[in-house]
This record gives C-alpha cells, sequence and structure tokens, in this order.
C-alpha cells in the first residue's frame, strides 16, 4: 500500500474513532458514519447530471405545482423553527467568542438538537435540483448550485459529529434567516404567472446570499486573534467555505445582474441613436 493509501485510510479511521467525535451526537441518525452521507451525495449528482436528463430527454416537463407548493412551504417553516431556536441559543451566547462546551447544559444540548435538524435540511434540499432535472430547468443546474448543494450537507456533517456547539454554529442561524427569505421567493413564484408581480427582488435574494458568507467569513476572523475556548483551527474549513462561497455568489450576481444591466443600457442608447 502506498504513502498515499495509508494516508487515506488513515484520515477515514479517524472520521469513524469515536474518541474524536462528540458522544452526545456521534450515533445520531445519519452521524454515526460519513458513508450513508456520500453514498446519498453520489447518488444525488449521479442522478442530476447523467440518469435524470436523460430519463427527461424525451418527456416533457413534470408541472409538480402542488408538490412544490407543499415543499417549499415546509422549507419554509422549518428554517423559520431553526431561526426561532438558534436566536433563542444565541441570546445567551458570546456574539464576539462562544466556546466549545461538552457539557450537559441544557442550552447546549439545545443547540446540539438544532445542527441536527440543520443537518436534515441540507439533505433534503438536495430535493430542490432533483425537482430541477423533473421540471427540465436545466438552466438552473449550474456548477454553483450542484457544489453549493454538495457542500453544505458534508460541512454540516462534521461540525454535527465532531464540533456541535459553539462559535461556528451562527453560520447555520444565519443560513436559515436566509433560507426563510429564499424559499417563500420559491413558493410565491410556485403560486403561477400572475404572482410574478411580485418577485422583483430576485436580485436582492441573491445579494442577500453573498452577504450571508461575507457576515460568515468575518464572524470566523474574530477567533483567530482572541483565546476564549474555541479550537483556531476549526475556522480554517469554515473561512475557505465562506470566501469560495463570496467568490461563487459574487461572480454569479456580476454576471446575472451587474454587467447584464450594462449590456441593456448600452443597447439602449444605440437604439437611441
Amino acid at each position: 500500500m502506498t504513502s498515499f493509501s495509508q494516508s487515506i485510510l488513515k484520515g477515514y479511521r479517524i472520521l469513524l474513532a469515536d474518541e474524536y467525535a462528540d458522544p452526545r451526537t456521534k450515533d445520531w441518525f445519519l452521524v454515526s458514519s460519513p458513508v450513508p452521507l456520500f453514498v446519498i451525495l453520489a447518488s444525488y449528482l449521479y442522478f442530476c447530471t447523467q440518469i435524470g436528463p436523460r430519463y427527461m430527454e424525451s418527456r416533457k416537463p413534470y408541472e409538480l405545482k402542488n408538490l412544490l407548493i407543499v415543499y417549499n412551504a415546509a422549507q419554509v417553516i422549518l428554517s423559520a423553527y431553526m431561526v426561532w431556536e438558534g436566536c433563542a441559543v444565541w441570546s445567551t451566547y458570546n456574539w464576539y467568542c462562544e466556546p466549545l462546551d461538552y457539557s450537559q447544559n441544557p442550552v447546549t444540548l439545545r443547540m446540539n438538537n438544532i445542527c441536527w435538524v440543520y443537518y436534515m435540511a441540507k439533505i433534503t434540499e438536495l430535493l430542490d435540483t432533483v425537482f430541477f432535472v423533473l421540471r427540465k430547468k436545466d438552466n438552473q443546474i449550474t456548477v454553483l448550485h450542484l457544489f453549493h448543494h454538495t457542500l453544505m450537507p458534508t460541512v454540516t456533517f462534521f461540525g454535527l459529529r465532531y464540533v456541535p456547539t459553539g462559535h461556528g454554529t451562527l453560520f447555520g442561524l444565519i443560513n436559515s434567516f436566509v433560507h426563510v427569505i429564499m424559499y417563500s421567493y420559491y413558493l410565491v413564484a410556485g403560486l403561477g404567472p400572475e404572482y410574478q408581480k411580485y418577485l422583483w427582488w430576485k436580485k436582492h435574494l441573491t445579494g442577500l446570499q453573498l452577504v450571508q458568507f461575507v457576515i460568515i467569513f468575518l464572524h470566523n476572523i474574530i477567533p483567530l486573534f482572541t483565546d476564549c475556548g474555541y479550537k483556531k483551527f476549526l475556522h480554517a474549513p469554515i473561512l475557505i467555505f465562506s470566501s469560495t462561497f463570496i467568490y461563487m455568489f459574487g461572480n454569479f450576481y456580476v454576471q446575472s445582474y451587474l454587467k447584464k444591466t450594462k449590456t441593456e443600457n448600452s443597447n439602449g442608447k444605440n437604439k437611441l441613436h
């Protein structure tokens, strides 16, 4: 076995080792091992990029109107619940730097439960792309979309298994707040063409998604310069994750709105001449 293979095997054993996992969450559903999650994500990507498009190639798009209304409404309610619970816990937290807490403190246990619900939400959100495939909305299935939906449950798994408390959990609270607004948008959009006039804020939704990652990035820089009981190395993946999405969402925003507006204005001026 090569040294590279040995390193991979060692890393995998660390992921499975209970000694590194939080004893309060390590045996929870879809948390005891990364294998089920990786199987779900691999199946998701294979369906959305291979099986699904081939299946739909010679078929008309499914409407799924009633299903989407129920799905989007459920996501709004679920996200709102996590915002409510998250705000209740963070009202007792130190916003500047909240340490890790492995005790049986009721507030901490409450945060553990919120983290698990958030993890389940990230898995159910994979259905976003499945619905795009079945409705033949191929233009919505971008690299950014697939990357975002694959990475979010992965990051959440590791957070829930190893550090389901403390400073890093603000990420989930902010993201849940954004999703209340995002799925409200999808809910209204799915009601029919007559509701399109109420969707003027689509551009601002993309901007809000970008702002959330800026806030998360800045919030996770703070503990790097202070010692409050939250391990500094834990911020590295969050900083990499958030900075990656700042770039990707920022580029999407520029390409979809700023350059598009500039082109439309330029075309308008040409018509006047």
